[in-house]
């Protein structure tokens, strides 16, 4: 085995390492994510309104912006 293979296995052990490591590791606690009370519908008793964006554009058009109220 010359250098250059022993290098390249080097790079593919390590990165397979890392990605091995990162799957298993543990997270930090969020409250957001591990609460899931983070994202409610309510903010101090009052409804949040709900709706939706969408962006079209096309070529030599003019580009438009629609708000959806739900």
């Amino acid at each position: 085995m010359d250098w250059q293979q022993f290098v390249s296995l080097a790079i593919v052990a390590l990165t397979a390492f890392l990605l091995v490591r990162w799957k298993f590791r543990r997270r930090k606690f969020d409250f957001h994510r591990d609460t899931h009370c983070g994202g409610c519908a309510f903010a101090n008793g009052t409804a949040v309104p709900q709706h939706s964006v969408v962006y079209r554009a096309r070529k030599g058009e003019r580009p438009q912006v629609f708000v959806k109220m739900k």
